[in-house]
């Protein structure tokens, strides 16, 4: 044998090694960066960020711009434009992907708009104060309630009312993909006693008598209409309003929506409005009510 060779040996894979004498054996902190890099790109972003605490090597490599290049939207560019303020111009990739994670303002604070962490997939939500609702202003009808149950901290509460109406409409440059459109309603109105949640059902009625109605349409002509008895007092629930697709990310859609019962025979009450979300469709079965 040459010299600094102490033997050969057979791997488990039937291969044949060798072991040097003169050298200690290679490691995971020993693979250069560039390498790692290429392999954690494959790998969901919760999965490359806990692999960065591993050593200075996936640490490094966990940075790259091209491995965060596949997470980020395609348009992701046109997203940042609409929160230039939280954006500056010399970002990594990964603090970009970051950034667009959290919840992002726009249009005065009545959306907020942001990042799977897991899937890089686009999440809207529009709150209570962000949509036309009939009557709003008149405290006969409506008030607005405070509440850590919602994102945006306050919910309009519907005390009773014959013409029922809520609309609203968004104008996003979504990625390419398919969306759900739900609206985040509960029955009754929720308050904390001895540390305990409690709903009060005072004014809920009216919403077994006839359905909801729920529609959407978009600028390029997709529509979605669905309906459904309101139930579940004192639940969140997240109604499904439709579905609607986007292959031009380049090009913003303007989506517009509404839940009216208008039906005047009756009044109905105790419901409480929160939002509107529109999340990818692969995760309307965690959200779908129906």
């Amino acid at each position: 044998m040459g010299a600094g060779f102490s033997g050969y040996f057979f791997n488990n894979s039937g291969g044949v090694s060798c072991s040097s004498s003169n050298s200690s054996p290679t490691n995971l902190g020993d693979l250069p960066e560039s390498c790692v890099a290429l392999v954690i790109g494959y790998l969901d972003p919760p999965e490359i960020c806990k692999l960065a605490r591993l050593n200075r090597a996936f640490r490094g490599a966990s940075w790259a711009d091209f491995v965060w290049d596949s997470k980020l939207p395609s348009n992701y560019q046109s997203l940042i434009g609409k929160f230039s303020n939280n954006f500056p111009s010399n970002l990594s990739k990964r603090e970009i992907y970051a950034r667009l994670c959290r919840p992002n303002s726009v249009d005065g604070g009545t959306k907020k708009v942001w990042l799977d962490k897991s899937t890089g997939g686009i999440c809207l939500s529009i709150c209570s104060r962000g949509l036309a609702i009939t009557g709003i202003d008149d405290r006969r009808y409506w008030s607005r309630v405070p509440t850590e149950e919602s994102r945006f901290h306050t919910v309009a509460y519907l005390q009773q009312i014959w013409w029922f109406e809520v609309a609203g409409e968004v104008d996003f440059p979504f990625p390419v993909g398919t969306y759900s459109l739900f609206f985040r309603l509960q029955l009754g109105r929720v308050s904390k006693r001895f540390g305990r949640r409690v709903c009060n059902p005072e004014h809920i009625h009216g919403w077994d008598i006839k359905p909801v109605r729920f529609q959407l349409s978009t600028s390029d002509g997709q529509q979605a209409i669905s309906q459904c008895f309101l139930d579940g007092p004192g639940k969140w629930v997240h109604y499904h309003v439709g579905d609607f697709v986007v292959v031009n990310p380049n090009t913003p859609l303007k989506i517009k929506f509404s839940m009216t019962q208008i039906d005047c025979t009756h009044t109905k009450g105790g419901l409480c409005v929160d939002s509107v979300i529109v999340y990818p469709s692969e995760f309307k079965e965690r959200l779908k009510r129906f």
